[in-house]
């Protein structure tokens, strides 16, 4: 049977963007094999994503075979590597990228990644793309599809698709913080958990959920107030009282590291009481901008710091332990989950490729009900901030409201009713008064 594929004997480049995340080898190997043996294209692997590129080095690839991506289909990591390089920067930049595309004689490109991998194949395919302007050069046409990852999970697919490496991230996530639990309960004491996903609470929600943590606190569920630190330490500490009640002295607490961010640079200081007492919990490193990086505080400890101190106010102490999560869940093995899914995204992305879609528009790969689905990347990427739109957690949605049902917090009704607010009081050096000042607001969020 004659191959008709408008890929036949072309030549398909890989490469991969950002921080890593489970199921990435699991496209790698989809891409490869299907290229070869459906298209009979050579697929060239670079490596390091952008970085060697943008140097205009066409020497830094692996021409892939079967035999080289099938042993890793099922590992954690990128056997192509990884960097956050953007070549949409400098126009030099994409220039030398694109020079190194056209000298190897490249007809399709498919990349992996996050946000800012997105954008920069889409750049990639606004210059070369089917539709560009690429006539006026001596750049080749090139087809080009992306494959979105991200352990976060805050990529706007249509609702109820995942980013693939989130349900891996999760599941091992939950293991961890089943046995911090464990630990917790034998030792009598509070984990803080702090859960990676700077712009969305979907991993953190997804670990305490799945995990029954005592509290999972998200930045969506403010909905649009602003985030305090001790906002933040009081449902904490509203969640501590009422175990005690229940006499027990310990719990997990699971935060998404995006409060940190909703917070903000001069909540912070406000909080803390200045520059110099924020530098005790990490370098204070400055964007461009003169803005503070965040990313670069101890989070977890800050929070452990600042509960010790507000429960010392009301007469309470606690022993608490904080916990990072999230490097140790980005280059696990994925589980079966994340195998099938970037087999069909794998197998997506050529289909796309093959397809006459392809000689219309680049586009962001993904399944709806078993189907794939491109997007395009002019729909999907907000040009003023060269970035998609975050998906956040709809807090409205009964999947929220089932999560927050079963957290021990401090709710509304625990300050209608006299002896309970009497009882939680108690634990306390307040007034059921002052305690109705200092806590009920935090009640209602």
């Amino acid at each position: 049977m004659t191959n008709t594929s408008p890929l036949q004997g072309g030549r398909l480049g890989i490469l991969v963007g950002g921080g890593p995340a489970p199921g990435i080898n699991g496209v790698i190997a989809s891409v490869t094999i299907d290229a070869i043996t459906k298209h009979n294209m050579e697929v060239f692997g670079f490596l390091n994503g952008f970085r060697h590129l943008v140097e205009g080095s066409a020497k830094h690839f692996k021409k892939l075979t079967v035999e080289d991506v099938a042993p890793y289909y099922m590992r954690g990591g990128s056997i192509l590597g990884t960097a956050r390089v953007n070549p949409a920067k400098k126009e030099a930049d994409m220039a030398n990228v694109l020079k190194v595309f056209n000298e190897l004689n490249l007809t399709a490109l498919v990349t992996i990644g996050g946000d800012d991998t997105a954008y920069s194949a889409s750049q990639v395919s606004k210059r070369v793309g089917p539709g560009s302007n690429q006539g006026s050069g001596n750049n080749k046409v090139l087809r080009v599809c992306h494959v979105p990852k991200t352990i976060d999970n805050d990529l706007p697919l249509p609702e109820g698709v995942p980013t693939f490496g989130f349900e891996t991230a999760r599941h091992y996530g939950v293991l961890t913080t089943r046995a911090l639990h464990a630990d917790a309960k034998t030792t009598g004491r509070w984990y803080i958990v702090i859960s990676m996903g700077r712009a969305a609470g979907h991993l953190a929600l997804g670990i305490g959920k799945a995990s029954a943590s005592t509290i999972t606190i998200i930045p969506e569920e403010f909905r649009g107030t602003q985030v305090t630190l001790e906002s933040v330490c009081d449902i904490i500490i509203g969640g501590i009282l009422k175990r005690k009640i229940e006499k027990r002295d310990y719990g997990v607490a699971v935060l998404a590291e995006g409060l940190i961010e909703s917070i903000g640079e001069k909540g912070l200081l406000s909080a803390l009481g200045g520059e110099e007492k924020l530098k005790q919990f990490g370098n204070l490193e400055r964007d461009p901008h003169g803005h503070l990086r965040l990313g670069e505080l101890e989070f977890g400890r800050m929070v452990k710091e600042t509960l010790k101190k507000r429960l010392k106010e009301i007469g309470q102490k606690v022993d608490f332990i904080d916990k990072d999560l999230g490097y140790e869940l980005r280059s696990a093995d994925p589980i079966p989950f994340d195998l099938e899914y970037t087999r069909d995204l794998g197998y997506g992305a050529l289909k796309f490729l093959a397809s006459e879609a392809a000689t219309q528009f680049g586009a962001i790969i993904s399944f709806v009900g078993g189907r794939m689905m491109p997007l395009s990347f002019e729909s999907m990427i907000v040009p003023e901030s060269q970035r998609m739109k975050p998906r956040k957690v709809n807090v409205e949605s009964e999947s929220f409201q089932c999560a927050r049902r079963y957290m021990i917090r401090l709710e509304p009704e625990d300050f209608k009713n006299a002896e309970t607010l009497k009882e939680l009081a108690a634990l306390t050096n307040l007034s059921p008064e002052q305690f109705r000042e200092r806590f009920e607001k935090i009640a209602r969020i």
